[in-house]
């Protein structure tokens, strides 16, 4: 496939970088829609061209639609429900300290609200997370995973291909979910998929067209304003 491309469109409408980025969001409710696996390719292909230290270029990509995504997403979605994990390796935050705690509650708090899930709700909270597993119904789900045996600065690397993918997809006229949460399943996904021992799972992603009447899907997680993340030096010490 060339790379060369035209400029990516959108609804028949241009985008800038700026309206890529403002736009992304985390879809968590999709239209069953199905995606051309054209398109699914091309958005790849764009995203593979994410800065690589040493051009490694870590990333594996495991592309479902169809009965596989449907099959494995309905029995991860039975073991969320039934409250059970088979991953003992999953990093687990005891302790997590201001500001990070607050942007956490704020968002969770966000979503939750638009659901009209209340906090003692707890079956109400446990369902929606059980939708992760379902990709959020979007006809594509994608898994992604990397050689357990490359050092931590290729996750640097696979950091920025996750983004381009979700920009690229944007571009496309598609939404994307990023979804931490099946490294919680990696074993059941790795037995699924036939990987390698030598495979670790970094993350799952949902991709199609987001169902903008969704409740869960009109709410923006705020950002915190630059003066909090940004220091311009004028004098060393």
């Amino acid at each position: 496939m060339d790379t060369k491309q035209p400029p990516l469109k959108a609804h028949d409408a241009e985008l800038s970088a700026r309206q890529v980025i403002t736009s992304r969001r985390s879809v968590r409710a999709f239209l069953r829609t199905p995606v051309r696996r054209e398109t699914v390719e091309q958005v790849l292909e764009l995203a593979a061209r994410a800065p690589s230290g040493s051009n490694v270029q870590p990333w594996q990509v495991w592309v479902l639609t169809d009965a596989p995504l449907i099959n494995l997403g309905l029995e991860l979605q039975a073991l969320a429900l039934a409250g059970s994990s088979d991953q003992k390796e999953q990093p687990q935050t005891h302790h997590v300290r201001e500001p990070y705690r607050s942007r956490r509650r704020k968002v969770a708090r966000d979503l939750y609200e638009s659901l009209d899930i209340t906090r003692d709700d707890t079956q109400g909270m446990l369902r929606q997370t059980s939708r992760n597993f379902i990709f959020f119904d979007a006809p594509v789900g994608l898994f992604f995973t990397i050689d357990r045996d490359l050092d931590s600065n290729r996750w640097l690397d696979y950091g920025m291909f996750l983004q381009n993918i979700m920009l690229a997809a944007k571009a496309y006229g598609l939404d994307t979910c990023a979804q931490q949460a099946f490294v919680k399943y990696e074993a059941v996904i790795a037995r699924r998929l036939g990987l390698a021992d030598s495979q670790k799972l970094v993350c799952g992603m949902a991709l199609g067209y987001g169902d903008l009447t969704a409740a869960e899907n009109t709410f923006v997680a705020e950002r915190a304003p630059l003066q909090a993340f940004t220091q311009f030096v004028d004098t060393l010490y």
